[in-house]
């Protein structure tokens, strides 16, 4: 019993469903300046289900593939096919009602749409467009990005802060689409042995590891440039004033340093485990990203 409930964790991916809700309570903390109400743990839930229902689905259909790609296929050998089924409809379908009970305290039609659109959404994508060349990897990218603005739909105009909400939001639903970007071109790479029996025609298919590389860069430099500005201003504050914010200065180095170390080690990648160790480091950016949020806002 105990050994089916990890393997059940493992294929909902619990570790990252764990880092998405935390980026969304981190976010919404240090923006709002307080812990929310009913709205916030609705829509919590909710991202947690339909992500959840996502991932299923996702292993459910590339059951071939994973059998090359991965050391443990859950479905099919801890968790029957049936039962991975079952799950991913009841994991929608509480999602779907909790959507409606949100949709009526909070009114937001907008919300409700959203979450309505990443369940559709990320059946299609499991069914149709993973393998295709680039959409699959826009979709995930661009999902990710939502759910960190949803937490501005809960409440658009209340702040602590002089600087809007809408800004914040934002800013960091940029950092979360570029590193999701790169993470999802990573894994292809990773995977790719394994998608060749599913006739993939995902980017490490269409276009040379060595343009890839170059794509990887180019992605991460965006994330990189922003950090380089913020050292930037945090210096020439320092040398007009004689002061500056140590933690922000601190936090935006080691940023900095990690993505550099990330780009790096595209540059000399080769072989699955270099992908697996950059995949890997994407996640550790994502992870210090979450925890200096209270250093930003």
């Amino acid at each position: 019993m105990i050994i089916k409930f990890i393997s059940f964790l493992k294929l909902i991916r619990v570790q990252n469903l764990f880092l998405l809700l935390l980026s969304q309570i981190v976010l919404y903390y240090f923006t709002y300046k307080n812990f929310g109400d009913i709205t916030l743990y609705l829509l919590l839930i909710i991202t947690f289900l339909i992500t959840a229902a996502g991932y299923i689905i996702n292993d459910i259909l590339d059951i071939e593939s994973d059998i090359i790609n991965k050391e443990e296929v859950i479905i099919g050998t801890q968790i029957s096919a049936r039962k991975a089924i079952f799950w991913y409809y009841f994991f929608n379908s509480i999602a779907l009602l909790l959507s409606l009970v949100l949709l009526y305290i909070s009114k937001n039609i907008l919300l409700f749409l959203i979450l309505l659109l990443a369940i559709f959404v990320l059946n299609w994508y499991s069914k149709t467009y993973k393998h295709k060349f680039l959409i699959g990897n826009l979709v995930v990218s661009v999902l990710t990005s939502l759910s960190i603005f949803n937490i501005y739909l809960i409440f658009p105009s209340i702040s602590h802060k002089l600087v809007p909400p809408l800004f914040i939001i934002l800013i960091y639903c940029y950092f979360a689409f570029f590193l999701t970007f790169c993470r999802e071109i990573v894994k292809d790479l990773e995977d790719k042995e394994g998608d060749k029996i599913m006739n993939s025609s995902n980017m490490t298919f269409k276009i040379s590891k060595e343009k890839i590389k170059g794509i990887l860069i180019i992605l991460l430099l965006f994330v990189l440039i922003p950090f380089i500005y913020v050292l930037k201003m945090d210096v020439e504050y320092f040398l007009r004033y004689n002061s500056f914010s140590l933690t922000t200065f601190i936090s935006s180095f080691i940023i900095n340093l990690l993505v550099c170390f990330t780009m790096y080690n595209i540059i000399k990648s080769n072989v699955k485990k270099d992908y697996t160790f950059i995949s890997r480091m994407l996640k550790i950016i994502m992870i210090v990203g979450i925890l200096t949020v209270p250093f930003y806002i």
